[in-house]
């Protein structure tokens, strides 16, 4: 009964994760359709239509890089609180290996929270050199 209790435990959260997956894939199906369907009002209420307005209407609104950089703030707060976890645990258990396992997935999390950073200094680079004026 051990076993079947560990598996079901384990169906759950893969089905959560899938059904997050499916959910953000979902939402942003559901966003760009009404993007689109804002344009096409746009078009057949016979008003002008130039590249501003389909720019301001597709775009993201400027959130990518600001997500990244909160995800990245938020992940970066994480890796020593996991670390501490690990600490509290080895003192509680007097296992040593608690400790040097969760530093481990500290340092993994305090990796990703970099990766985000970085991420979003290239988002933010790259919509910045895309905006410049080009010289004559």
């Amino acid at each position: 009964m051990e076993g079947f209790g560990f598996g079901l435990a384990a169906f759950a959260f893969w089905g959560f994760i899938a059904s997050c997956v499916i959910g953000g894939i979902w939402y942003a199906i559901r966003e760009k359709e009404t993007q689109h369907e804002t344009l096409r009002r746009i078009i057949e209420s016979g008003r002008d239509v130039d590249a501003a307005v389909i720019d301001r209407i597709m775009s993201d609104g400027g959130k990518s890089e600001d997500d990244l950089k909160v995800g990245g703030y938020i992940t970066l707060s994480v890796a020593p609180g996991l670390a501490l976890l690990g600490y509290v645990l080895k003192v509680a258990t007097d296992n040593d290996q608690v400790f040097i396992i969760l530093l481990g997935v500290g340092g993994l999390v305090l990796f990703i929270a970099t990766g985000l950073l970085v991420a979003a200094k290239v988002v933010e680079r790259g919509k910045a050199s895309s905006n410049e004026t080009p010289m004559l």
